[in-house]
């Protein structure tokens, strides 16, 4: 967990399994005002979302689904739309160097709320091939086999 950092609203746990997470960053997020509300009732899904840099040089969250906000009526927001992320300009260079590089993504790992804001966690990411996905799966369940034995072991 980053330093500083607040309360975890999503996490994306499939981002480990399909990627080799190497370096992070914490972004804000551009927000309309019944999607805060949304997202601190936990309504917020970040499965099928990825951020990509566009030709301006900005970062944008794609496929980030928050719910609707339930008390929103006419003013409430597209459940799907791309959003803005708050980088400074160092870190989006950077960022735009590692990427260009194949087979590397930026992924979302989690939403937080920090002093009030909502921030997302990215995560610098190379793919994973199948084989890597059933190596990770066989030393997990390995691990979990000797945690299992260790606790009947203290028995």
């Amino acid at each position: 967990m980053p330093k500083g950092e607040g309360k975890v609203i999503a996490q994306n746990k499939k981002a480990s399994h399909d990627y080799f997470i190497e370096d992070t960053i914490e972004a804000g997020i551009v927000l309309q005002g019944t999607e805060i509300k949304s997202i601190r009732a936990g309504r917020v899904n970040l499965k099928d979302s990825h951020a990509r840099i566009d030709r301006r040089g900005e970062v944008q969250l794609i496929n980030l689904h928050i719910s609707e906000y339930a008390q929103g009526n006419r003013f409430n927001h597209d459940p799907t739309r791309t959003r803005k992320l708050l980088l400074h300009r160092k870190q989006i260079d950077k960022l735009i160097g590692q990427t260009q590089q194949e087979g590397y993504a930026l992924v979302p790992l989690k939403i937080y709320i920090k002093n009030g804001f909502a921030k997302v966690l990215l995560g610098l990411g190379k793919g994973k091939k199948k084989f890597d996905k059933r190596e990770d799966l066989k030393k997990k369940q390995m691990k979990r086999d000797i945690d299992r034995a260790i606790k009947d072991y203290n028995r």
